[in-house]
């Protein structure tokens, strides 16, 4: 992309949909729709949660939510040119500076920011005492009363379910956002940043490849030391069903169409078609979800406050170190700006598709992903301005 003249920043209505530009909105909406639907209906999320693959008599996948998942992934992935990873080699200190930071600094101080402010400086606020039950881990078959990481198994309507204190499983969301760096929305935060288009095509690409490989790795070591481990077979097929699936059904279906229809036809009349399908999946997972966590928010509303503070935290430490670390590599703006980005903003499609599965519609984990998507966009959005304005600081692409 050429360089120009630092001027007023390009406005958000030519790169961003209506839903993303106000995405924040949509959440809240989401918020009072997902408390009222309990209220007057406190069965019908219930019952569809409960409309899930069991196995050893334990809910594994929720089928109407895995459905809804995928209908958020699937978009994500087909707009993905894999071959792209192929010419990566080309900008290859700036796909470095991604990986590092999205695999080998990211994830750790996100454990760490979110620790201190939830498990230590928060902890009084969101409840000391105060528990959470989730899923029983797949794969455990363990007795009522034992005990597992920092957790006790007990019987909830007929079914094992683990208990564990309140602010561990918002601890758990945390770091599945933080294992997540964002493969969808960065493309939209590079156009509006002046950014290398090409350049970032290639990260989200080289990302989604390697969440394949790092995502269970991580996500099961963080949470472990958390003291809420998870069984790799259970994140295994956490990744197989929400990664894998709509990653392989995204590539061969990209394939077949632009090769039947043409690469014309395939952005303007097929994407155009999947982006309200994937709005309101997105929508509907969001309301379920609060549906279970009404009480909890009326009880205690700030609890998404106390959580939103160390994300929103971890995301400006992320970007800080990326943009600087960019200077200091002497990257141009265009390329610092997405290679900055990527990392700040966060995959939360998938960290909610893990922390449902993993933990439950109704856990604090699920919840505390939701706020991820909550403060997602005036974040990311004065990032973008804060880019635009140092970009002189930058060498001329």
């Amino acid at each position: 992309m050429a360089c120009e003249t630092p001027t007023a920043a390009p406005s958000s209505k030519a790169g961003m949909s209506i839903f993303e530009r106000y995405l924040t909105l949509w959440v809240g909406l989401c918020i009072i729709g997902g408390i009222f639907l309990g209220r007057v209906a406190p069965g019908l999320a219930q019952t569809l949660d409960g409309m899930a693959i069991y196995v050893r008599g334990a809910p594994v996948v929720s089928i109407p939510i895995a459905i809804c998942l995928f209908f958020m992934m699937y978009p994500i992935m087909v707009k993905i040119d894999f071959g792209s990873v192929i010419r990566a080699g080309k900008s290859g200190k700036p796909v470095f500076l991604t990986l590092f930071v999205n695999w080998c600094i990211k994830p750790f101080s996100m454990y760490g920011i979110s620790l201190l402010f939830l498990g230590v400086l928060f902890r009084g606020f969101i409840g000391a005492d105060a528990t959470d039950l989730v899923r029983m881990p797949f794969g455990l078959d363990l007795p009522v009363g034992a005990e597992h990481g920092a957790g006790t198994v007990v019987m909830h309507e007929g079914v094992r379910m683990l208990e564990v204190p309140l602010w561990r499983s918002y601890f758990a969301g945390c770091i599945l956002l933080g294992i997540a760096p964002c493969t969808a929305m960065v493309l939209v935060w590079s156009f509006l940043s002046r950014g290398n288009d090409g350049l970032t095509l290639v990260m989200v690409a080289i990302n989604s490849l390697t969440m394949l490989v790092l995502y269970g790795v991580l996500g099961g070591f963080l949470l472990g030391v958390g003291r809420l481990p998870v069984p790799w077979q259970a994140l295994l097929l956490s990744i197989a069903i929400y990664v894998a699936l709509p990653l392989v059904a995204g590539y061969f279906s990209r394939k077949w169409i632009i090769g039947a229809k043409g690469d014309a036809w395939f952005k303007e009349k097929f994407l155009h078609v999947l982006t309200p399908i994937t709005i309101i999946a997105l929508l509907t997972t969001l309301v379920l979800l609060f549906s279970f966590k009404g009480d909890t928010i009326l009880s205690n509303p700030l609890t998404i406050v106390w959580i939103a503070i160390p994300l929103f935290i971890q995301t400006m430490l992320i970007f800080g170190i990326g943009y600087f670390l960019a200077y200091k590599l002497k990257l141009t703006y265009e390329d610092a700006a997405p290679a900055a980005m990527i990392g700040a903003s966060n995959h939360f499609e998938v960290a909610i598709a893990t922390a449902v599965m993993l933990f439950g519609l109704a856990s604090g984990a699920a919840l505390a992903t939701v706020v991820g998507v909550l403060i997602e966009v005036p974040v990311m959005l004065m990032l973008v301005r804060i880019c635009l304005k140092t970009r002189g600081l930058f060498a001329a692409g």
